[in-house]
């Protein structure tokens, strides 16, 4: 009898670098004591107290659901949680008059839904979608998944464990050559950890005014910064006065995943202060019909919230995390010198960079697969594995090509401080009986 034919695109998918570890591994048979997990950046903290509260009294009489009943919003979302998303940009000092807010299930959707505005046709080379590699690996899976082309400009990593960008002048020779139809930065950059400064982003918006693209800024980390100054790096600081022609061709990615500690909430938002981009946007979300309307009114909370809260938030959050990434960072450094480990200044992930200690021919996604299958090493007598993201599917790279992902890993710091001081010597011990085994 004939077997049901899949898609060539569904033969073609397989498992997204961040879920690859823990997928792998919970099909292991016989698992160590212990694992760790920093492959995804599931964040473990508790999510905002205003938002608790109402995630703990969606009964209440105030509540919306307080009679068990759960309607749609409307497309864009309830006002109020728009209004959270905005309260929080106005607290940071952000001009929020002018700006339009579309509430979307993550800011994964949100990632596909911007893609579907700015590209050029399916299946086409019209108008791609410029990114910086390595880039978040989600961009380029949804481009495929809706066939939208993207084109590349890459950073290098270097023995000081900096990125540098390319020259300008690089950048807009790709521009010229691609056309394309939008650029992403991620100023607090997921995987690399690297921080922009407003220098280099008017650099690149004057790259998008003269050559009509859209300037994109996934801004899921914006608050999560640990050099430099106090000033907050962000699409919505760059304005006519700065590089004329830049309002109307913004457009930022917004989450409750990783500031607010809400991963699994799936709450985000496109903001445009482009009033036909938004229309257009919430259109073809009308097939969506509409984002998680609990998880709206949880997060709408922040509506209400004050400047001197939001920003007390944001600063335990900063100081939390730049204590443990610092220590991490050390401890790499201290347990194997021949590491390269990018410089901890924004975000919550690092990239380690092996390809000064391993044998030729190693393969990150293979070592990934070996301490999730395989591996484990003693630590504190516990036998523990630690599960990593390989960072070849960050780099938009045609196949057979030199990948510099081959190497690399990400690590999120998700974990308790507790493990995440494990990490170091859990890394370079699975690494070492890993590379005794081939």
């Amino acid at each position: 009898m004939n077997k049901p034919v899949l898609s060539a695109h569904f033969e073609s998918r397989t498992p997204s670098d961040v879920r690859l570890a823990q997928m792998k591994y919970d099909e292991r048979e016989v698992k160590p004591e212990a694992v760790i997990n920093v492959g995804i950046g599931n964040v473990s903290l508790p999510t905002n107290p205003a938002m608790q509260k109402r995630m703990f009294a969606l009964n209440a009489p105030e509540s919306p659901f307080a009679k068990g009943v759960v309607r749609y919003s409307g497309t864009a979302g309830f006002e109020e949680c728009q209004n959270a998303f905005k309260n929080i940009l106005s607290c940071e000092g952000f001009d929020t008059s002018k700006l339009l807010v579309q509430v979307t299930d993550g800011g994964s959707s949100g990632m596909e839904l911007v893609l579907l505005g700015v590209c050029g046709p399916a299946g086409t080379d019209e108008k791609p979608f410029m990114m910086i590699d390595p880039a978040y690996t989600n961009y380029i899976s949804f481009a495929e998944r809706i066939g939208r082309k993207t084109v590349t400009v890459k950073r290098s990593l270097g023995e000081d464990g900096k990125f540098s960008l390319p020259k300008l002048d690089e950048i807009e020779q790709t521009i010229k050559k691609n056309n394309p139809g939008a650029l992403l930065v991620i100023p607090y950059d997921n995987p690399t950890g690297q921080l922009y400064d407003y220098e280099t982003l008017k650099g690149l918006a004057a790259l998008c005014v003269k050559y009509n693209m859209w300037m994109v800024s996934d801004e899921a980390y914006r608050e999560l910064y640990y050099t430099g100054d106090n000033s907050l790096v962000s699409i919505w600081g760059i304005t006519d006065a700065d590089v004329p022609g830049i309002e109307g061709r913004r457009i930022s990615l917004e989450t409750t995943s990783k500031v607010w500690n809400a991963c699994g909430l799936r709450i985000g938002a496109v903001i445009t202060d482009n009033p036909e981009y938004n229309n257009r946007s919430i259109a073809e979300y009308t097939a969506n019909l509409c984002a998680n309307v609990i998880g709206q009114y949880i997060f709408g909370a922040l509506a209400h919230e004050s400047k001197e809260s939001i920003i007390g938030w944001c600063k335990s959050l900063r100081e939390y995390y730049k204590d443990i990434i610092f220590k991490v960072y050390n401890g790499l450094k201290e347990q194997e010198p021949g590491l390269i480990v990018s410089s901890p200044d924004a975000s919550i992930y690092s990239v380690i960079d092996v390809r000064n200690v391993v044998k030729p021919g190693f393969d990150a996604i293979d070592f990934v697969l070996y301490c999730a299958q395989k591996g484990a090493v003693d630590c504190n007598g516990v036998q523990t594995t630690l599960l990593v993201a390989p960072l070849k599917g960050f780099y938009d790279i045609p196949a057979g090509e030199n990948n510099p992902g081959s190497t690399q890993f990400r690590i999120s710091f998700v974990g308790t401080p507790e493990d995440m001081m494990k990490v170091p010597e859990l890394f370079v011990k699975l690494l070492r009986q890993y590379e005794a085994s081939r």
